[in-house]
């Protein structure tokens, strides 16, 4: 069966002042978030998810992409990116990992955006009007920390016991006063390789 959707969210956050200096460039933040019927629910331990999975994710992958890129105004816009899922107490973590963890459902955001990193992302369970934290990362470079985000929201009324709530996130710059440099600058005083940053031999 097709997503059975509750009710969307737009969360857009401005930061203009940061550690008491104004910001050159204002550092926005947007959240697209959907509350949905946990597909599974009520059926007991569910072996084999993927069925779920089909009928869920690509809806929810593609409207919660297209309210980023309608507010952004487009993909380019999109400079970090990340999800996230918080499913409801009756839920698994299983199965909020399950909608966000597939391609199916994270490949329409990137296409969307041209990222080529993997999607920050967070998922847990919980009650209504628990935290909602979608990490963000820079969509075509991991080890830009500027682009090291969070953003923190909360629905009084969701996730209900039986529901899910998937959320994607985007900023259209990084942090105001980055000043933390970069992984690479790290790895350069270090002598580390990129592909093994604790230099560990066994």
């Amino acid at each position: 069966m097709p997503a059975e959707i509750r009710k969307t969210l737009l969360h857009v956050e401005d930061t203009l002042i940061e550690g008491g200096k104004k910001a050159e460039t204002p550092l926005r933040m947007i959240a697209a978030v959907a509350v949905v019927k946990n597909p599974w629910a009520g059926q007991g331990f569910v072996e084999d998810l993927r069925p779920g999975i089909h009928d869920v994710a690509p809806d929810v992958g593609k409207l919660l992409t297209d309210m980023i890129i309608n507010f952004a105004g487009s993909g380019e816009a999109v400079e970090g990116y990340g999800k996230a899922a918080v499913v409801g107490v009756n839920g698994e973590v299983e199965h909020a990992s399950a909608l966000i963890h597939t391609l199916q459902f994270g490949n329409f955001y990137r296409e969307a955006v041209g990222a080529k990193t993997y999607l920050a992302f967070c998922n847990t369970r919980a009650g209504a009007n628990a935290p909602i934290m979608i990490p963000l990362m820079d969509k075509n470079d991991g080890g830009r920390r500027s682009h090291y985000l969070t953003i923190q929201l909360a629905i009084p009324d969701a996730p209900g016991p039986d529901e899910i709530v998937i959320a994607l996130g985007a900023s259209l710059s990084g942090r105001p006063h980055h000043r933390i440099g970069d992984r690479y600058q790290d790895l350069k005083e270090l002598g580390h390789d990129v592909d093994n940053p604790a230099a560990v031999t066994s």
